[in-house]
């Protein structure tokens, strides 16, 4: 359900480590991952085909009303939100700057970071069971400071096996 306020979005690939020479957009063998953050709030994943405007956008206008506040770093399919009707703030990696004031995108750098951490324990993921591994973090930070435990007897008790 699409929500107003202010978000942070950012993409990130998974996989394996870099191979020597191979570094960001055009490192293979690796799945891209679009994110959005909702300050004070919950994250989404998707797994998305590429990072362009076309493949990004339905997914910013199905979570994001209009009128929204939006913190990007300054990759290029982010150029016209805009023109969709969001007020887009952005940050510039490429010249060392990560934040200005209140334009960030470093609550979604930490769901990166945590849930890379937590996939790298299991040595290797099958392509196929990716996605779940990746929903069960995107869970695991949006209730970070909630008891799981409980979280889980409720949802068990109502959806028995």
């Amino acid at each position: 359900m699409a929500s107003t306020g202010a978000f942070e979005l950012d993409e990130s690939y998974f996989g394996a480590r870099r191979v020597r020479g191979k570094r960001g957009r055009g490192a293979a063998g690796k799945t891209p991952v679009f994110g959005l953050l909702k300050r004070d709030g919950k994250v989404y994943v998707e797994i998305v085909r590429n990072y362009s405007r076309a493949s990004l956008l339905p997914i910013i206008q199905g979570k994001i009303l209009e009128g929204s506040t939006i913190h990007t770093d300054g990759w290029r399919a982010y150029d016209g939100l805009i023109l969709n009707g969001y007020d887009h703030y952005r940050v510039y990696h490429s010249k060392n700057e990560f934040a200005r004031g209140k334009c960030h995108v470093n609550g979604n750098e930490s769901f990166w970071s945590f849930a890379k951490r937590r996939l790298a324990q299991f040595n290797g993921l099958a392509e196929q069971t990716f996605f779940l591994h990746l929903k069960e973090c995107e869970f695991r930070f949006n209730n970070r400071n909630a008891n799981l435990y409980a979280i889980l007897l409720r949802e068990l008790r109502k959806n028995p096996l």
